[in-house]
């Protein structure tokens, strides 16, 4: 039996202000693309890296302030703190991706290279999911009782259908001829393929839902 049947309403209101996170992250890597194009340097690799950067990862410094601030309070463990522990280590993987591909030569532009902005959007969101599995763990005691746990949380099984969803979305929307080419472009992709504003959002109606019941 799961401690909690759902997201508690501590968690959800610290995903609350998770959620204020985002959207400075998807504004600062817009405003950056737009300058860079103006710059001339629509396919320069350091401007491509520092654009899908904000665009994708700008929330997830922000939630990594937010879980070492609750650290350093030494507030109780939850969920929202596991997930911001996550996204902040997963923020580099894309950059290693990123470089070693353009190493071996991939057109990062083309079809072959879709799962560069997915891993730029999402890569933070892939480590939240796994941080938030191992929390509900140590919460629950074992792994079968958080495998039950976790497909019972809204707010972790949203971020798996996030997960799985993105990279298909990215392969069709290349197949079909998109191709960020400029600056812009690329934030604009990274933006559409950053869901991961959704679990926070899924978790905050869940609460609300609860709370009408409830009431």
């Amino acid at each position: 039996m799961c401690a909690e049947e759902g997201p508690s309403r501590e968690v959800t209101g610290e995903f609350r202000e998770l959620l204020r996170y985002t959207v400075p992250g998807y504004l600062g890597g817009l405003l950056l693309g737009v300058v860079l194009d103006r710059l001339g340097l629509q396919r320069s690799g350091i401007g491509q890296w520092l654009v899908r950067t904000l665009a994708g990862e700008g929330e997830s410094v922000l939630e990594g302030v937010f879980a070492v601030r609750r650290r350093l309070t030494r507030a109780p463990e939850s969920m929202a703190e596991a997930y911001g522990w996550g996204k902040l280590a997963g923020m580099a993987v894309p950059w290693v991706v990123d470089w070693v591909s353009r190493r071996l030569g991939v057109e990062i532009a083309g079809v072959q290279g879709f799962y560069i902005p997915y891993l730029y959007a999402l890569s933070d969101q892939i480590g939240a999911n796994v941080s938030g599995f191992a929390y509900l763990r140590r919460r629950e005691g074992s792994w079968p009782s958080a495998a039950r746990c976790y497909v019972r949380d809204p707010v972790m099984v949203a971020s798996l259908a996030v997960i799985l969803v993105v990279p298909l979305a990215l392969l069709l929307v290349r197949a079909a001829g998109f191709s960020p080419t400029t600056q812009v472009r690329a934030a604009l992709e990274t933006i559409a393929a950053n869901l991961c504003w959704v679990p926070p959002v899924v978790g905050w109606v869940t609460e609300q839902r609860r709370e009408r019941r409830s009431g």
